[in-house]
């Protein structure tokens, strides 16, 4: 994962979409059965924007401005179903969403505006990583043994996360849909 180096009066932030139990659970397990070291320190989600770094005085207006683009958003209905691999280009194995492409989409093109408006490293694919970095044998493995899962939950907040000190991404703010 690519995190930027923090300056003194900056913060990491993230911005995504949680998922709920009791799929996070399984989520996580399946992360933590990849032997991927991140597994305790990313909860499961659905990233919208990925790590960036805001000066601290900055965040009241990115918060007002996330709190917009919830406001103007409806909730919606996320269905997973499967696996993919983002392989050769990254060795990332994920779940797939087969429902709520495009609401994802909308959204991550709202976020990433404003305060927020940044360069992309990768073209935006809404997933839930499983696995990321880690032996191709524990990719394949993370792979398969997902192959066959599914779940569905209703999307109707999004949260801001701080990456702390420790190498934790932590939500410390919600922003309700609609």
């Amino acid at each position: 994962m690519n995190i930027p180096e923090r300056e003194p009066g900056q913060i990491r932030i993230g911005i995504a979409i949680e998922i709920p139990e009791p799929y996070a659970a399984e989520l996580s397990a399946a992360r933590v059965a990849a032997d991927d070291p991140l597994a305790h320190f990313i909860p499961p989600h659905i990233t919208l924007l990925g790590p960036t770094l805001l000066d601290v005085e900055q965040l009241a207006e990115a918060r007002a401005h996330l709190a917009d683009v919830a406001a103007a958003a409806p909730p919606f209905a996320v269905k997973l179903r499967g696996t993919a691999t983002f392989r050769p280009i990254s060795p990332v194995v994920f779940v797939a969403l087969s429902q709520g492409i495009a609401e994802c989409e909308r959204l991550e093109s709202s976020v990433r505006t404003g305060v927020l408006d940044g360069e992309l490293r990768f073209n935006y694919h809404p997933h839930v990583t499983i696995a990321h970095e880690v032996p191709d044998a524990a990719l394949d493995k993370a792979f398969e043994a997902m192959a066959d899962y599914s779940a569905e939950f209703d999307v109707d907040r999004f949260y801001q996360y701080e990456h702390g000190d420790d190498g934790i991404w932590r939500p410390q703010a919600a922003f309700p849909l609609g």
